[in-house]
């Protein structure tokens, strides 16, 4: 049974759900960004995930991060606020607070390599010593991700929802593949060669900048597959994706 907290003071405020596994296996965990363009948040991309890493024996997390109106930085204060509340509650979860994974897919990958990747201030932060603590993930894995906002293979609406009118100011500076750097964390990234909606040309672009940065990628491209798969259940040669971040999980000591 799933518990739900607020991660700011205010009850009304933004949710973390936090999905307890049955049968413990682990002490690391995975703070789950759904997709959904910046205007919603697909259920599948989370609940699903969720329940799936459950059965694998992990505490893991959702994050009903804010969306449009809500704009930039909104989202990756509620992100950035989802992994130090993780952290600063590591015991009571029972997990190892150095060992905090953030998962997204489209657009929710999107925010979980900005997570990864930038480092400035933004306003909103710094109202409790909550605040005070490392929101950089130990961990990024990303699912048919959207990582850049300003190239011609950039998912148009993604950008727009989370920009808004700043979207020709910012968008470069909020492009992942742009600005991540040698502290970015280890990542897993899969996405399909035909994908309609999210080029896959944003996952090659930026398994090469992290490639270039030194940061270890794994990286699995599957030839086919329409845009938003999850667990793709209906496409079993592609849901072996989910068995291989398992072991990718289990090489990087996110198990006992």
């Amino acid at each position: 049974m799933e518990e739900v907290y607020s991660l700011w003071n205010d009850p009304e405020s933004t949710k973390i759900r936090f999905y307890p596994a049955e049968n413990k296996r682990g002490d690391g965990t995975v703070v789950i960004f759904a997709g959904g363009g910046y205007y919603f948040r697909a259920p599948y991309e989370e609940g699903d995930y969720a329940k799936r890493l459950n059965e694998y024996g992990l505490n893991v997390f959702t994050v009903d991060y804010r969306v449009a109106p809500d704009r930039f930085p909104l989202p990756l204060l509620d992100a950035r606020r989802a992994v130090r509340f993780v952290r600063e509650n590591a015991a009571r979860f029972g997990i190892d607070p150095h060992k905090v994974a953030v998962m997204g897919s489209s657009a929710g990958g999107h925010l979980a390599a900005l997570l990864s990747t930038y480092r400035e201030p933004i306003a909103g932060e710094g109202v409790d010593g909550t605040d005070a603590i490392d929101c950089q993930p130990d961990a990024c894995v990303l699912c048919y991700p959207v990582t850049t906002l300003c190239e011609e293979h950039r998912h148009k609406k993604t950008a727009t929802n989370l920009l808004g009118e700043r979207e020709s100011e910012l968008a470069a500076a909020l492009s992942p593949d742009r600005i991540a750097d040698e502290r970015t964390p280890r990542t897993f990234i899969w996405h399909t060669a035909n994908d309609e909606l999210v080029p896959v040309k944003n996952s090659l672009q930026y398994v090469a900048r992290l490639t270039s940065c030194g940061v270890p990628v794994e990286f699995h491209l599957f030839p086919d597959g329409r845009h938003g798969l999850g667990l793709a259940e209906e496409k079993p040669e592609v849901a072996v994706w989910a068995d291989l971040f398992r072991a990718w999980l289990v090489r990087n000591g996110w198990f006992f």
